[in-house]
């Protein structure tokens, strides 16, 4: 009887010991990915691309974020599969800054950043002084500077990197712009606001999460051909994970690419695959 018992706790005990192992083993989520992503536009093209996700097998997990460190920080955690709300400079210097194995799948879009004043109505009206709120987003300096300069604004230095630009490159700055760049960038909407004589360039994301239209308010605004392509991040290890590989091709399919075109009037550009 004893042993029949010891018996009978063995195979109870071996059976939890599978189970946990079950549980485990990645195969049980294949069908099942999270992806972290900015609210705008970035978590609504992937609740449009979700049912045709769905027709895959694959379920899509929308993890919503307000910030830009979090979700770099998550998927190096393992919290979620994959990311999209950053272009291939950022990811690049987030990867140079912390030493996350990271990468990307595909480039998906293009969100060409803009300046808005609610006081200033032309380029020809800036003042002498104005203040330019930026972000505190190092890779997005020298994007934001080469925008000031296509406008004549500012002429930065012979040779630089106009990629890695920063405040110290500037040369020549005849209006004397006084370049404000420690805000943090979901912020930058609330400075559009309140400041109403400043430029602030702010990025598209919080901009149309925001109620403007780039296209409309901006003062201007980097053209199509801007090179800040966002991108679908992955840990290096997932890059050839193949749920996450099937909603990249879906988010660069012509039916994603046209809602993108229609929804946001050109303050979302689909690359189409281009990088």
């Amino acid at each position: 009887m004893k042993k029949y018992i010891l018996s009978i706790l063995f195979l109870i005990s071996l059976g939890s010991v599978l189970a946990a192992c079950g549980g485990d083993d990645k195969t049980a989520d294949d069908n099942k990915i999270i992806v972290g992503a900015s609210s705008v536009p970035h978590a609504e093209i992937l609740e449009e691309a979700k049912p045709l996700l769905e027709k895959e097998g694959i379920t899509l997990e929308i993890s919503e974020y307000q910030d830009y460190v979090l979700p770099n920080d998550d998927l190096d955690r393992g919290e979620i599969d994959a990311n999209y709300f950053q272009h291939i400079p950022f990811l690049e210097q987030t990867i140079s800054d912390t030493g996350y194995e990271l990468d990307y799948i595909a480039g998906i879009h293009i969100e060409p950043i803009g300046v808005y004043s609610k006081g200033i109505s032309s380029i020809d009206d800036i003042p002498e002084g104005t203040e330019v709120i930026m972000s505190n987003s190092v890779p997005d300096h020298g994007r934001i500077l080469t925008l000031f300069e296509e406008q004549g604004l500012i002429k930065l230095d012979d040779g630089v990197d106009k990629a890695k630009a920063t405040i110290d490159d500037i040369a020549e700055n005849p209006k004397n712009l006084t370049f404000s760049p420690e805000y943090e960038a979901a912020t930058l909407p609330e400075y559009y606001e309140r400041e109403e004589n400043a430029l602030v360039a702010i990025n598209t994301n919080y901009a149309i999460d925001a109620g403007l239209k780039p296209t409309e308010d901006g003062l201007f605004i980097e053209d199509e051909d801007s090179p800040y392509v966002n991108v679908l991040a992955v840990k290096k290890e997932d890059k050839d994970d193949e749920a996450l590989n099937k909603l990249a091709e879906i988010l660069q399919s012509e039916e994603i690419q046209s809602f993108m075109e229609e929804k946001y009037d050109g303050a979302v550009v689909p690359v189409g695959g281009k990088e």
